[in-house]
């Protein structure tokens, strides 16, 4: 069963079209009336997984217009309900989100969600049956302009899935644009940097800043579609990379997940789609009342941002290596200066650069002069984490 939403839709679905009035020689400020009711509504994130793997649901409330958050709803009972009388809990984390290890479904049962609020509200879900996903079969990928796109490949025999929605993760190694191994001394009076010195008496170089992880996971909606096509078979793109990106400067990978979803569902999230990434400008389209599958059953008046269907989830990872773009042409565009090891030149050309090794040292290995650059081209830590994933080769 999965459930998708986007946190910023409620302030486009309820809102008006912010209307830009230009007169002759001024501007005047427009406002939209936002009515009461578009505030406090519950809103629905996630997915309920009938496949492998656990499932987490976060529920929350919109806020007004001008605040641009979602308030986590606490203290809620969240379970599955089959038409069968059977009920899976799912369990609160005390942030808005409530999880279950494995959903364990029957696909001859319909089922559907329920929600009972802490203010004596129910919300349910229309029934529905569980719908087969078929696997991922490969994910390619091929340079354009200048860029890189990413493909999903997959295929239904039965002819029978149609209708397709991706959802990714993307996980990037990436290195600080030099090697650090000295660090500044103090001055214990005025705190100001007077002189670099090794970090380590070795003079190795502190790796613990120098290589670091990123990851995202996807905020658009990717949908495919088979409808009009003979056979059940997608090759849809998922994911564009920009040049010169950072992302494939040492190692990138992207954890890909398919879901079957049924033609209503697809309509949902084309306005969905339509209304979050399309919308901005008075020459976009307006906003479209969307009325999603979750209902209030104490106040049937009262809107709900949501939709639930029943399917499983397909999973499959990629990697993608620099050496394979041989021209990809990463350029960090850092500034790299150097400085004498002294008080005067430290504090005339030091002050927010962070050093990196020395440049110039006497017999004795003391540092006379030092190279320094700008904080995130040293330390990576700033822009990502030290910590490898699991599933890093």
């Amino acid at each position: 069963m999965k459930i998708v939403f986007i946190k910023r839709y409620f302030k486009l679905v309820l809102g008006c079209l912010i209307t830009m009035m230009l007169l002759s020689q001024c501007k005047q400020e427009y406002d939209p009336q936002i009515e009461t009711k578009t505030t406090g509504l519950l809103v629905v994130e996630g997915f309920l997984n009938s496949g492998q793997g656990p499932t987490t649901i976060h529920l929350s409330r919109s806020t007004g217009l001008e605040d641009a958050i979602l308030k986590p709803e606490f203290s809620a009972q969240v379970s599955v309900e089959g038409e069968d009388g059977s009920s899976i809990a799912l369990f609160g984390n005390g942030n808005g989100e409530y999880s279950i290890t494995q959903l364990t479904l029957n696909n001859s049962v319909k089922y559907r969600l329920n929600i009972r609020t802490a203010d004596g509200k129910e919300y349910v879900s229309d029934y529905g049956s569980v719908k087969y996903t078929p696997a991922i079969d490969s994910i390619t990928w091929q340079q354009e302009n200048d860029g890189l796109r990413i493909y999903a490949n997959a295929h239904d025999p039965q002819n029978e899935t149609k209708y397709y929605q991706w959802k990714y993760e993307e996980t990037w190694e990436f290195h600080s644009a030099y090697y650090n191994n000295l660090k500044y001394i103090f001055d214990p009076v005025t705190a100001a940097p007077v002189a670099v010195d090794y970090k380590y008496s070795d003079q190795h170089n502190d790796t613990t800043v120098y290589q670091c992880w990123n990851t995202l996971s996807s905020s658009s909606i990717t949908l495919g579609s088979t409808e009009k096509l003979t056979s059940d078979v997608v090759y849809l793109p998922v994911q564009y990379i920009d040049p010169h990106s950072e992302k494939l400067s040492v190692l990138y990978s992207l954890k890909l997940r398919q879901y079957a979803i049924s033609h209503d569902e697809y309509l949902f999230l084309q306005k969905m789609k339509k209304n979050t990434e399309q919308l901005g400008t008075i020459f976009d389209p307006q906003p479209s009342e969307i009325s999603g599958n979750i209902h209030c059953l104490t106040d049937p008046t009262e809107p709900v941002i949501g939709y639930v269907e029943i399917s499983e989830e397909q999973v499959k990872r990629i990697f993608i290596s620099s050496s394979q773009l041989p021209d990809w042409n990463y350029n960090p565009s850092c500034v790299f200066i150097e400085i004498a090891n002294k008080p005067d030149s430290i504090k005339e050309y030091g002050v927010g650069l962070m050093p990196t090794f020395a440049a110039k040292t006497d017999p004795l290995r003391g540092i006379i002069s030092f190279y320094a650059s700008t904080p995130p081209c040293v330390d990576c830590t700033l822009r990502g984490v030290h910590q490898k994933p699991d599933f890093w080769p």
